[in-house]
């Protein structure tokens, strides 16, 4: 008797096991909704954001693979609920972001969940303890390469493998695939991907090959993936034809390029032929990315579209790249739209100082993701423009506004008539 009523009772246990892997996330975000966006003090904001994203670093919050809210358990138990590729991008984020922050002031605790990281994700030798398989594994690569506090060098086999990795990917064009099973198409992606590392990696190491890789997936998708009018990204472009693919101007393939264009300039040696054009193109683009910001200072999923949900993680990432041209150029417009997009991460940012409200992972070219949360992606980059802006010119230095006046007014002018030129003014 007592096990036929163990055996009654086992549908009622498995429903409310089912109900509650759906409703406990779902209550979460709510309690941690509660009282979102309060803060008025730049500096305990990013200390809120510096905390959230060291905790992070070693407790990742998991990615979801689908939008679906019911019946997640199944999902899990099918392996379709997350993938290690889609982590390894939040990762690197969250590195770069503490690692910008570290450069220019001491914190012990995020140091020590740096350095913890790195032994979970690397052998003592410096080879990866689970070898990259995709592209996306480039980006924690390169934050590793950038991390302050610690020898780069000592990871060399890691980027090693990550540089044989991206050959496997590459296409008759000479440019890198996204997928070994997607060659015939190439992703605004893995611009932001590969381009940065390629270029870091082979400056350091002496590899011509590795810099003239990732200047040629930038020009061939400028030339190929970006519209000849609005200048701004489409998701993907098939090889054969250039014919676009996915979305033109959706928010975060925007900020894939914007990021391996800014990281790349920065990682080019001043004298080298190709940082003249690489300026001009970025210069281009942010003028491009300025125009589709909205008056909130987000930047939309889709950025042609005044409707459309803000995404906190393009506007997180194009910010930082906003913040990167004004501290190269003295641009105002820059500074300033660095500035609005800050200001609107700070009012979307719950009271443990974790970003809200950005997109969920894209499920194909021109399947969007309709989920909008929390994304380690986000974190990171919001840490970046943070302080990538209070290093910009002008950051709170009202004197210093007045010397640079002219140089702004020039370089505004530099950028209006590039505008005439090239098609983008107004």
């Amino acid at each position: 008797m007592m096990a036929i009523g163990l055996l009654a009772g086992l549908p009622v246990v498995l429903v409310a096991v089912v109900l509650a892997a759906d409703l406990l996330p779902a209550f979460r975000t709510w309690l941690g909704r509660i009282h979102i966006g309060r803060y008025r003090d730049i500096g305990v904001w990013e200390e809120k954001a510096a905390r959230t994203a060291a905790r992070w670093l070693n407790r990742t919050p998991t990615v979801q693979l689908t939008d679906q809210t019911r019946l997640i358990l199944l999902d899990k138990l099918r392996g379709q609920y997350a993938r290690r590729s889609i982590q390894q991008w939040q990762e690197g984020a969250l590195l770069l972001g503490l690692g910008d922050r570290l450069r220019e002031r001491t914190d012990e605790a995020a140091l020590r969940e740096a350095k913890r990281y790195l032994e979970s994700r690397f052998r003592p030798d410096g080879s990866w303890r689970q070898p990259p398989e995709q592209v996306d594994a480039a980006i924690l690569a390169y934050a590793v390469m950038k991390l302050p506090g610690i020898d780069p060098d000592r990871f060399r086999p890691a980027y090693d493998a990550v540089w044989a990795m991206i050959r496997e990917h590459l296409g008759e064009d000479g440019t890198a695939g996204y997928r070994k099973a997607m060659m015939k198409y190439r992703y605004v992606d893995t611009v932001g991907f590969i381009c940065p590392f390629l270029t870091a990696y082979g400056v350091r190491y002496g590899k011509r090959e590795c810099v003239e890789l990732a200047l040629r997936q930038l020009k061939e998708f400028q030339q190929r993936g970006l519209h000849p009018e609005l200048y701004l990204p489409c998701h993907a472009y098939r090889t054969d034809d250039s014919a676009p693919l996915g979305l033109y101007g959706w928010g975060r393939g925007a900020a894939w390029f914007a990021l391996g264009l800014a990281d790349t300039l920065g990682e080019l040696p001043a004298g080298h032929p190709a940082r003249p054009e690489l300026t001009r193109t970025a210069e281009a683009y942010a003028r491009a990315i300025l125009r589709v910001q909205q008056p909130s200072g987000a930047w939309n999923w889709t950025l042609t579209r005044r409707e459309a949900a803000a995404d906190a993680s393009a506007t997180a990432a194009l910010g930082w790249f906003l913040a990167r041209m004004a501290a190269d150029t003295a641009s105002e417009p820059a500074r300033e739209g660095a500035e609005k997009a800050r200001n609107y991460l700070m009012k979307v940012t719950r009271r443990t100082g974790e970003i809200d409200f950005s997109q969920g992972d894209t499920k194909d070219i021109g399947v969007y993701s309709s989920r909008f949360d929390l994304l380690p992606f986000t974190q990171g980059f919001g840490l970046r423009l943070s302080r990538t802006l209070a290093r910009a010119p002008f950051a709170d230095q009202p004197n210093q506004r007045k010397r640079v006046q002219d140089h702004v007014h020039t370089a505004d002018r530099r950028w209006n008539d590039d505008d005439r030129r090239s098609g983008l003014a107004n």
